[in-house]
């Protein structure tokens, strides 16, 4: 549709909806045009705490992409960003593996903010419609959601005015951030996400605590309660996975209360919970059932205690084996400035064995939020795809993408580098949901220290880059090969 459309909802007092004006667009762009972000400025040399092309970040939202074989497509969203750089834009396409292009990109909505916590993350349900979330940083924005007025069609899509049970009675589901859909057919939506409540610390000011929660939902629109999954101190960050039908796991760290501090940049420990019945009940990787919300630092979920060494932890990715035991991929560092100081950050790995967690190590990069993927294939094989060589902004976010391989659990890599005398630094490397071997990771670049340009780009499983066109004329083009 080529006319922006104007969707006033009228609030429904009964129900809990509140009257608002959303603006969207379902317009085609004539390009691909990533997020630039920062957060945090530091005063030094590498300006933040992290900053780039942040178009597929964070670690805490998923999925970005998902494959699906019946049409043969892989369907991808992002944070795009208007020709002037000004705000957010929630874009969604596909890339065609018949005839290896992809469509001029729908814009979803324009989120009106340049935040990147507020980038979009989507799913498809068995019919073929394709939902987009559109999360909020903490309870400042609104959340919304839409979904494809057709199956498996990007060109139109409408506003979805979801509920949740909030006290007993149907509110507006408006907010939520950090979301990570988990889709199953006969069964719906498990959506991973948090929630930001005040909490009384003795002798501190209120705190706001990430929440890490989830809520069901049979048909997308109308959710349950808000389940807690832990309230341990300052909160947390989770990032989840899926086993076929029987598994939906989640690894999280915990910021811990800091006298004076901002707790979350003091994040640690690893932890891990599943669900095999869909949400109802919560078990450690032992198979012990939980008592949710876990609110002690030393529990039954507790992978690894990083906190009495003093090392902070940054979840990348969590995927399972072909036994149906969880891997997590991590970083820890010293601490949470960027720069040399902090000394390398390493790259690991924990796997469950079925009677124990084994750490192992990968490698090293130069900042905290240097972000990869992790998969297992049919073979048992490992592969990450991350930014683990050092990019042009030295100590910033991101690098030269990597693709490292594990033929033996982890224990030892095999590295094959995959981008070269790049300009920006690549981050935020996105692993696709049954994911395809010519689609194989997603991610954006950027300036590590000043605000530019972001492009977006793809990487097969051999590790051919692609770059999707910054300017088209036509309505599909192909993807540009990235010359080594």
């Amino acid at each position: 549709m080529k006319n922006l459309l104007l969707l006033l909802l009228i609030g429904f007092v009964n129900s809990g909806l509140v009257a608002q004006t959303v603006l969207t667009l379902n317009e085609k762009d004539d390009g691909y045009r990533g997020i630039w972000y920062s957060d945090q400025p530091s005063g030094d040399e590498y300006r933040f705490k992290y900053s780039g092309g942040l178009g597929t970040y964070p670690a805490n939202h998923y999925p970005f992409s998902i494959y699906v074989e019946k049409v043969d497509k892989t369907f991808f969203c992002y944070g795009a960003t208007d020709k002037e750089q000004k705000t957010l834009l929630h874009a969604i396409s596909y890339f065609d593996h018949q005839t290896k292009m992809v469509p001029q990109p729908t814009i979803v909505l324009d989120k009106k903010t340049d935040n990147a916590h507020d980038n979009p993350v989507m799913n498809i349900d068995s019919d073929g419609y394709i939902w987009i979330f559109s999360t909020s940083h903490g309870t400042n924005a609104p959340s919304y959601i839409h979904k494809s007025t057709k199956p498996y069609d990007i060109s139109d899509f409408e506003q979805i005015y979801a509920t949740k049970i909030q006290d007993g009675k149907s509110v507006s589901l408006d907010n939520f951030s950090y979301l990570q859909s988990w889709y199953k057919k006969g069964k719906g939506f498990l959506n991973l996400f948090t929630h930001y409540d005040r909490q009384v610390i003795p002798g501190q000011p209120k705190k706001p605590r990430r929440t890490i929660s989830f809520m069901y939902s049979a048909d997308g629109e109308n959710y349950g309660i808000w389940n807690n999954l832990a309230i341990i101190e300052e909160g947390h960050y989770q990032t989840s996975g899926s086993f076929g039908d029987s598994i939906i796991g989640t690894s999280f760290n915990y910021h811990p209360i800091k006298a004076g501090e901002n707790g979350l940049n003091y994040r640690t420990n690893l932890y891990y919970l599943e669900t095999r019945d869909f949400g109802k009940t919560w078990q450690n990787v032992s198979g012990e059932v939980v008592d949710i919300p876990l609110r002690d630092i030393d529990n039954t979920a507790l992978v690894k205690d990083y906190a009495s060494s003093g090392k902070n932890v940054y979840i990348n990715d969590l995927t399972y084996d072909n036994s149906g035991y969880p891997v997590i991929l991590f970083v820890k560092a010293n601490g949470y400035q960027s720069g040399p100081e902090n000394g390398v950050r390493e790259w690991q790995t924990a796997r469950y064995d079925g009677s124990e967690w084994v750490i192992c190590p990968v490698t090293y990069s130069d900042n905290n939020y240097d972000m990869g993927s992790l998969y297992i294939d049919e073979k048992g094989v490992w592969r990450i795809i991350g930014p683990t060589a050092q990019g042009p902004q030295v100590y910033n976010t991101g690098g030269e993408m990597v693709l490292w391989t594990s033929k033996d659990q982890g224990k030892s890599w095999k590295s094959k580098q995959l981008t070269f005398n790049s300009i920006y630094n690549h981050s935020y490397a996105r692993r696709p949901v049954n994911v395809h071997p010519d689609f194989y990771a997603f991610w954006a670049d950027g300036h590590g220290r000043e605000k530019s340009s972001s492009r977006l780009y793809f990487a097969n499983r051999k590790g051919h880059v692609f770059m999707l066109p910054t300017s088209m004329k036509q309505p599909f083009e192909k993807p540009v090969p990235v010359k080594k």
